[in-house]
């Protein structure tokens, strides 16, 4: 905005007649909050205000509800409550990775779901990290708040009985607002700086929310990924107040993850495989996924309430009658192995159509994900087994000093895979977006053009056929 006064300064001073600084003062240019905070007297709370476990699900409902941020979905309720019952680590130790197998019961209610369905969860913040921003930001833990649109539209929707029922401050912080893991946006620097009391704290976030400062502020903030609470403790004179942290901080955002178990082989259980996420910013900051790493330093015995949403992902439960092409490197076995599970339940009277798995990772010793569970269901008559027209296929990228994947694997199963597709299979692939998706298609184009001998761009409209015909799915993440 001040930049736009000075240009219409420029080209009418009569806009302005005794200069932009004498009609705005930088510190009174800043707006209201969009939203506003109102505290109730404690005292006059009703028995609603508990928190016990049963109330767990509501409290959840009502703070997300109250709280400006977009969630990933409509439903702010939980669809249920887990408990943790196993925590195991499927990699080995000193491997550089940490993927762990996780098994859940439900407690609140019991929800069907299919196999190729995706959990979301609601990942616990660090108590201490909560405890440090609610002392930073001089706020009281133990007031009772609600929290409304300063302004409201005719086309808001009409506050719910539930959002008008007082929450803990404390409670509504741990969550709905991500103070120790999410990076804040350029705005929130610019606010700040209105509230900045030293000079040298506003005039440097007065730059990073300038565009002058955007690269600068791109290598403090987003490269490093630092979060609201590192920036607010790098500028200790800013007193922000509470209703601009409830509309600024970024919201806290349940993780989905693919479900890797059946629920005919697991009644009343559902199972992850998740990749503990670590990395090291460029000035050798060590950074922890926020939701895997709680999972991960979660103790079963803890009975731990985890609240949870199922949904629909990409991959739809195929039918026993369907033969199946999978390809899921790394943890992008997580929903294949739920598909295995559901096979190898169903009546043994019934004839179930093949499987074909491609697995791959990079050590035999280091990480290979539930080594004993494929290599049991490719023998004897099993799921995967040669017996039953299918197979398991592995590739070890990193066992020998040429690198091996998936795609080079299928290239020598080139024509069971062509038997397979031209009988009807169904394409399933999972794992990492990167390149691997691209790379797999590319190499079933391979396989069809050579299979048939037919050009290659007849071998894309073919997969292209197979993909509008709803045989060909993806489910790949970052």
């Amino acid at each position: 905005m001040l930049s736009l006064w000075s240009s219409l300064s420029d080209t009418n001073p009569m806009f302005f007649p005794k200069g932009i600084d004498f009609m705005f003062s930088s510190d009174t240019l800043i707006d209201q909050s969009s939203i506003q905070v109102a505290y109730h007297n404690v005292g006059k709370m009703n028995s609603q205000l508990t928190s016990d476990l049963k109330n767990m699900e509501m409290q959840i409902e009502r703070a997300r509800l109250m709280s400006p941020g977009k969630f990933s979905h409509g439903k702010k309720k939980p669809d249920c409550l887990l408990n943790m019952i196993k925590n195991q680590r499927l990699s080995k130790v000193g491997s550089g990775k940490d993927v762990r197998h996780f098994e859940f019961e439900f407690v609140s209610s019991v929800i069907e779901y299919e196999v190729g369905d995706v959990l979301e969860v609601l990942p616990s913040q660090n108590p201490a990290a909560v405890n440090d921003f609610i002392q930073r930001c001089n706020l009281d833990p133990e007031s009772f708040i609600t929290i409304s649109p300063r302004n409201r539209r005719k086309q808001d929707p009409i506050p719910t009985a539930t959002q008008m029922v007082p929450i803990k401050l404390k409670t509504f912080i741990e969550l709905t607002m991500d103070i120790a893991s999410a990076s804040p946006r350029r705005y929130f620097f610019e606010v700040m700086s209105y509230y900045a009391t030293a000079p040298h704290e506003k005039e440097r976030l007065q730059y990073f929310a300038s565009p002058e400062g955007r690269d600068d502020l791109y290598q403090y903030n987003q490269k490093e990924r630092r979060s609201v609470l590192e920036v607010l403790e790098d500028f200790p004179s800013v007193k922000m107040p509470f209703d601009w942290l409830v509309q600024l901080v970024p919201p806290l955002k349940s993780r989905s993850f693919s479900i890797s178990s059946s629920p005919l082989a697991h009644p009343n259980q559902v199972h992850l495989t998740v990749n503990v996420v670590s990395w090291t910013t460029p000035y050798k900051r060590n950074r922890l996924g926020l939701c895997s790493s709680w999972l991960a330093g979660l103790d079963p015995e803890q009975c731990v309430r985890i609240p949870v949403w199922f949904h629909k992902g990409s991959l739809p439960a195929p039918s026993p009658s369907l033969p199946l092409i999978l390809v899921g490197p790394g943890t992008g076995c997580a929903p294949f192995r739920g598909f295995v599970e559901e096979r190898s339940m169903e009546n043994p009277s019934m004839s179930t159509a093949p499987v074909l798995f491609f697995f791959g990772c990079r050590n035999e010793d280091n990480d290979f994900l539930y080594r004993d569970f494929w290599l049991s269901h490719s023998k004897h008559h099993g799921v995967l087994s040669e017996e039953k027209g299918g197979g398991f296929y592995i590739a070890f990228s990193r066992d020998q000093p040429r690198k091996v994947y998936v795609q080079h694997k299928m290239l020598e199963q080139s024509q069971k895979i062509w038997n397979m597709l031209k009988d009807g299979a169904a394409v399933y692939v999972a794992g990492s977006s990167t390149k691997m998706p691209a790379d797999v298609w590319s190499t079933f184009e391979e396989i069809i053009s050579k299979e048939t001998r037919v050009p290659r761009e007849s071998a894309v409209r073919w997969l292209r056929a197979l993909e509008k015909a709803g045989k060909y799915h993806v489910e790949a993440w970052s």
